[in-house]
């Protein structure tokens, strides 16, 4: 089960990987500081409350457990996937209970000295169990039970982490669930049975939201998430037959609403090709961009401003470098097992960045969801740390290395 990884002369952990992970690191650490040490408060905090400084203590917790995983074969780390499955899921339910209501969702667990988010862990145990769930023969993989189990096992924690309410969180499960399914060799039919639901759901979710008649049944969900779609759909606050002092009304509402997303993209126009340099972007010091989001879903804006368009694409290059690697490892896996394993984890990331990046530039709407390992947030850094740590263990026991 244990097995030395750097005794070798030939190095069996995914350089090129670990760099683009030192350098997204790296850019994290200098732009948590760039989008928090801007008021005298922050500044004359004690080091051990600045936020740059937590976060590289979350680097190095969540090193620590990338490295200890890559000392277990995840053959065998799979066999606990049910077990993990499941703590998540209990874990998901008591925190709709129990957890720590902030911004108006109930998604943590106040530990005292830090918040822990479960869904950031749940999706792992989801990608893990899942993958193992798969990997049975593929024979199995053409009968309707076996299908609608895995249908199952992936609706579960989507509810649950939409109950917080967190949709974009929830969301990620979708792509990342599709894709082991597709990559395990679900029959196609069945995924586009699949495919084909969640898109008639989609369309009548967004008729609701979009075109629905005051008074008529709606579906359940938070305002500000209704209200967050009907701002990136440029929707009306106002239904049609509104007085003229609603409308007005629901006019400053809205451009209220859209603040965040109008910031962001000012911020990212006026970086221009080099940006205005780091620590000295004007939409983060003045506070257009508000500070408790600067450093966690908007933290793009702020690189895009301060380094402009060169830094954007060197972080683009950087994600796009470990999501290459990703499927590189997938596709050199001894099995089926790792191959989703992969797949699920590349997805889970990739799906991460679309949609961070894309609200950020208002081609998604705001979901509130991290970039990994740039957005400051400790329950992110670690899940993201650990997701790594099981894509270099996948790589570790990939083919030609066999024990």
């Amino acid at each position: 089960m244990f097995d030395p990884i750097f005794s070798e002369s030939r190095s069996r952990i995914d350089r090129f990987q670990i760099a683009a992970l030192g350098g997204l690191m790296l850019i994290g650490v200098l732009f948590v500081y760039s989008a928090t040490m801007v008021t005298d408060s922050a500044l004359s905090a004690p080091l051990y409350k600045q936020k740059w400084l937590l976060q590289l203590l979350w680097y190095v917790v969540g090193i620590c457990a990338a490295i200890a995983l890559c000392f277990v074969n995840y053959q065998t780390l799979a066999r606990w996937g049910m077990v993990a499955y499941w703590t998540g899921v209990l874990l998901l339910a008591l925190v709709l209970v129990f957890g720590t209501v902030r911004f108006g969702a109930r998604r943590w667990f106040d530990l005292r000295l830090f918040l822990l988010q479960p869904s950031e862990f749940a999706k792992l145990a989801f990608i893990l169990a899942f993958a193992n769930y798969l990997s049975r023969p593929e024979a199995e993989l053409t009968e309707p039970l076996t299908f609608w189990k895995a249908i199952g096992m992936m609706l579960l924690p989507f509810v649950l982490i939409l109950k917080e309410p967190d949709l974009g969180s929830a969301l990620v499960l979708l792509p990342t669930g599709l894709a082991m399914l597709f990559a395990a060799g679900t029959p196609k039919r069945y995924l586009g049975w699949l495919l084909g639901g969640v898109g008639i759901l989609a369309a009548l979710f967004l008729v609701d939201v979009l075109w629905a008649p005051p008074g008529w049944w709606q579906i359940k969900m938070e305002n500000y998430q209704r209200q967050r779609l009907m701002v990136y759909f440029g929707s009306d606050f106002a239904p049609p037959n509104a007085s003229p002092a609603r409308k007005l009304q629901a006019k400053e509402e809205q451009a209220q609403k859209s603040y965040q997303v109008r910031q962001a993209l000012i911020s990212v126009g006026s970086g221009g090709l080099w940006g205005k340099g780091w620590h000295k972007g004007n939409q983060t010091s003045l506070g257009f961009l508000p500070p408790g989001a600067a450093h966690n879903d908007f933290i793009f804006s702020v690189i895009a401003e301060e380094k402009g368009f060169i830094g954007s694409i060197t972080v683009l290059t950087l994600y796009g470098l470990v999501l290459f690697t990703g499927l590189r490892t997938a596709g050199q896996a001894r099995d089926r097992l790792g191959k989703l394993l992969a797949v699920g984890i590349v997805t889970l990331l990739f799906s991460h960045v679309f949609i961070n990046i894309g609200m950020n530039i208002r081609i998604v709407p705001v979901t509130g969801i991290p970039l990994p390992l740039l957005s400051y947030g400790g329950s992110s850094v670690l899940g993201s740390l650990i997701a790594i740590g099981l894509l270099q263990n996948v790589y570790i026991y990939r083919k030609g290395y066999l024990l």
